[in-house]
């Protein structure tokens, strides 16, 4: 069975916790600072990574060049996307990474492709709308960012994206493509971030014997 570490402890991070905790799995230690983590600790466990940007993006070789394997929740760190990858692979580390662990998020990701495929060429319009709680750091979200490139990729159309920030609401997210004839809806609604931490967890049970850097949907 595997051991974790927690990098970061706020919402998710007790979340994360959580879910350990029904399945049995050993939770090490969640840290504020993974950096201070000792390297003979790091070897032996998962680092599960729900931080901020800021502090991925300072972390990131030291989870890689440590770590057992890793699992990354953060997201807002697209633009070193490539630099994150080479650091996992050279290190020889396992990294699973998602801008959502949701597994209801990543069955929509598979709706998005297929209905993008069947429609390209027809004429359809695409624009995605997601809505976060006034906490969230990064706009667009990296999910809403996700179903973008999917869009842009099979469907042939860049999608604009509205982001909207109120309350305490897990995240929505909708992709609308309208036509001259009709007009197709993808929605997901979370209810809570548990569903996130659930899925975080599964990826951190399947690095066992997993070699490279996948995103969460090609493991599933």
């Amino acid at each position: 069975m595997i051991k974790v570490i927690i990098s970061g402890y706020g919402k998710m991070g007790h979340m994360v916790e959580k879910e350990l905790q029904i399945r049995g799995i050993e939770l090490v230690q969640a840290s504020e600072d993974i950096t201070a983590t000792p390297v003979d600790v790091a070897k032996e466990c998962v680092c599960i990574d729900f931080t901020t940007p800021e502090a991925f993006r300072k972390n990131y070789p030291f989870i890689a060049q440590n770590f057992k394997a890793a699992v990354i929740g953060t997201t807002g760190w697209n633009d070193i996307k490539a630099d994150v990858i080479k650091a996992f692979t050279d290190a020889g580390t396992p990294m699973v990474y998602a801008s959502n662990f949701s597994l209801g998020v990543n069955a929509l990701y598979l709706a998005i492709t297929k209905a993008s495929e069947i429609l390209k060429g027809a004429g359809y319009t695409p624009e995605i709308e997601e809505i976060h709680h006034i906490h969230k750091l990064d706009a667009p979200s990296g999910t809403a960012k996700t179903m973008g490139e999917i869009v842009e990729a099979q469907l042939g159309e860049k999608p604009q994206i509205t982001s909207i920030r109120e309350g305490e609401v897990p995240g929505i997210h909708t992709l609308t493509l309208t036509s001259g004839c009709d007009k197709l809806t993808l929605r997901h609604e979370a209810f809570s971030r548990e569903g996130f931490a659930k899925g975080a967890v599964v990826a951190a049970l399947k690095t066992e014997g997993l070699k490279g850097v996948h995103e969460f949907s090609e493991l599933l």
